[in-house]
């Protein structure tokens, strides 16, 4: 099935392929953050826009072990992220699963339905103003790195602080790890993909282009067309993952570029905390949201960068809070 992103894709500029010292082709991005840093991102064999489509909650795995050359690919992707996009200092670690991980994953409503996975991508992260957004980036790309390489992943919000987790990663004092992703080869990823459990827990329901995404302000809802060459980069946040599937962000389109706005679910937050202790996930899922933009927009040619302008946009209601700005590049 062709969606509406891939068909834009045909009619707007090609992704940027860039060629290894071997002559394998690669697709590569670059993000700039609000002081002007350029730096490498994780650089894919398969277009951006493909890996998010093809990307799905995995829950249950086969059970041999991850093979040593896929564990070396994603280590070495990891280990080029060592901040997040505003320099908050992150370390992320491939470990193998164990018995002992079913404890400090208890707690976690979702866990139950993870089934055989080998291994967990873990991190830890330092303070910072925008942390938690900057690691919902960091951990998207490294899923999308993991799509890449064929594998299933499972995104598992929580806060592992005290756990056996934080103790593989020796987590220091001032650090913290609001999530780890479940990761292994899928049992049968065509079942997996179109299984009932998918379509019970929602996985298949995203809000339409109308409740997302917006011209000037709240008022007028953008279409697809005033979207223009910027469509396929929305798309992609439309579909991304987001705890509990609640979606919480709201773009701005103006003439400047796109204003990221957090529409919080009423009460979730203080539910969540209070029932599994799960850290800000909402503010993750921004990330998260980010990340999609991002790259689908550089690897399109679409360049821009990260600002914050707290009064970009009025605000709907007391539920929403500004997050940061995608200012477009003058051509």
């Amino acid at each position: 099935m062709v969606t509406d992103a891939q068909e834009k894709l045909s009619g707007v500029r090609k992704p940027i392929v860039w060629m290894n010292k071997d002559g394998v082709g690669f697709y590569a991005n670059k993000f700039s953050n609000p002081y002007g840093i350029i730096a490498l991102m994780t650089t894919y064999t398969q277009p951006v826009t493909e890996l998010i489509q093809k990307r799905f909650s995995c829950r249950k795995y086969h059970k041999d072990p991850i093979p040593l050359e896929k564990q070396k690919l994603l280590r070495e992707r990891m280990s080029t992220l060592t901040t997040g996009l505003f320099g908050t200092p992150m370390r992320f670690d491939l470990i193998s699963a164990e018995g002992t991980d079913g404890k400090a994953l208890r707690g976690l409503g979702t866990y139950g339905f993870i089934q055989g996975a080998s291994g967990f991508v873990v991190a830890a992260m330092s303070a910072g103003k925008q942390n938690l957004e900057e690691y919902g980036y960091r951990m998207e790309e490294i899923v999308l790195a993991a799509t890449d390489l064929g594998m299933g992943t499972c995104w598992l919000g929580g806060t592992f602080t005290k756990s056996t987790f934080a103790r593989k990663i020796s987590l220091q004092k001032g650090e913290s790890m609001p999530a780890i992703l479940a990761i292994g080869l899928m049992e049968d990823e065509t079942q997996a993909r179109s299984g009932a459990l998918r379509l019970r827990v929602g996985g298949d329901k995203r809000l339409s282009w109308q409740t997302l995404f917006y011209d000037e302000g709240f008022d007028t809802p953008l279409s697809r067309e005033k979207a223009r060459e910027h469509e396929p980069a929305l798309e992609m946040v439309r579909i991304a993952p987001s705890a509990s599937n609640k979606q919480p962000w709201r773009i701005v389109q103006t003439d400047q570029g796109f204003h990221f706005i957090l529409q919080r679910t009423r009460g979730y937050r203080s539910i969540m905390t209070r029932l599994v202790n799960i850290d800000d996930m909402q503010r993750l899922d921004m990330g998260i949201a980010m990340c999609h933009f991002e790259l689908a927009a550089r690897e399109l040619g679409l360049n821009g960068k990260w600002e914050l302008q707290k009064h970009a946009v009025e605000l709907p209601d007391d539920q929403s809070e500004y997050t940061i700005s995608w200012i477009k590049d003058l051509e």
